[in-house]
């Protein structure tokens, strides 16, 4: 057969190998674009029902990057002749063949998601929430191993959302899964914090908790936010002030009462969390409170309160008597 010609490609971007042959074009017909970039021939487009012709042939899946990947001399010839020599019937939407052939979890993302819609998501595990979430960023797969092994190595689906890329790389966890990630728990903090918008946060305390947690309690590295009131302590501004190592995080009075009097707030609650899990306040804690406290009190600036959070739950300053 013969070679593949590239099409002019802008300096730096990967290249499509174009065939020049007819027998080539079987590439196409299938739905597989090929481009080479970096050294590497990979194949895009229609490969599920082609993976194990793709994996015969010499590939390996970047799952990271989404694509086939092939080292060496350009794949074609090779690929076009295991496609010929393919059964007929097999292809992205075939549903011919032996029923008994089939995977043994066929169907059951159908019967979750009909689950999920009939009871609802409260006797769902942290696993079976996993797994769901995982339906909409891997095809075609059972998600159900990963969700455990997940769930197993991390703890609960939050620690999993707020892992950072490289421990979730030994997983596979692709770009698509890892954004995926990010906004469920951009969104949890979103829908938790509505509950402390646009009424004294004062009278909402239990949902002030359930905020600070959510934004908070998976944190990997100590993050310290404040929450700025008027005088009707409803919140003007929520803030991460400042992030840290994993057990500590440098605040500094003069920036906090700064930033307060640009927002004019009346008052602030202070928040911050012990990556360790124990929320019970340090002696740095408390000297690095009480600065900040008189240096509001000189400008007529109230600190309501100091919530710590971890894994473990809460410790408040007003009510362990600290404020």
């Amino acid at each position: 057969m013969g070679k593949t010609k590239r099409a002019s490609v802008p300096e730096g971007a990967p290249e499509l190998a174009t065939p020049d042959h007819p027998g080539a074009a079987a590439l196409l017909a299938a739905g597989l674009h090929l481009h080479t970039a970096e050294g590497l021939w990979r194949v895009r487009g229609n490969t599920l029902p082609n993976r194990a012709l793709l994996r015969e042939a010499g590939g390996m899946w970047n799952r990271l990057d989404e694509c086939w990947e092939f080292a060496g001399e350009d794949p074609t010839e090779l690929l076009v002749t295991a496609l010929a020599a393919q059964p007929a019937g097999l292809g992205h939407n075939s549903s011919d063949g032996d029923a008994a052939a089939r995977p043994h979890w066929h169907g059951h993302r159908g019967r979750v998601r009909d689950r999920a819609l009939a009871q609802g998501l409260d006797g769902f595990a942290d696993y079976e929430l996993l797994e769901l979430l995982l339906f909409y960023a891997v095809p075609r797969v059972d998600t159900k191993p990963l969700a455990k092994r997940l769930i197993e190595r991390f703890g609960t689906p939050g620690d999993v959302f707020a892992a950072e890329p490289a421990q979730l790389r030994e997983f596979e966890i692709d770009r698509r899964t890892l954004v995926l990630f990010r906004a469920v728990r951009e969104a949890g903090r979103r829908l938790a914090a509505r509950a402390v918008k646009d009424m004294p946060v004062l009278t909402r305390f239990q949902q002030l908790v359930d905020y600070a947690h959510t934004a908070l309690a998976h944190e990997k590295t100590e993050q310290f936010r404040i929450l700025f009131l008027d005088r009707k302590n409803v919140l003007i501004a929520d803030e991460v002030q400042q992030r840290g190592t994993i057990d500590h995080t440098p605040v500094y009075p003069r920036a906090v009462m700064k930033r307060a009097l640009t927002l004019g707030a009346a008052a602030l609650i202070l928040m911050h969390n012990h990556p360790s899990g124990d929320p019970k306040p340090s002696p740095e804690d408390i000297e690095m409170t009480r600065e900040i406290v008189r240096a509001a009190e000189a400008l007529g600036i109230q600190v309501h309160d100091h919530l710590v959070i971890g894994r473990k739950g809460h410790a408040s300053f007003r009510s362990l008597g600290l404020l």
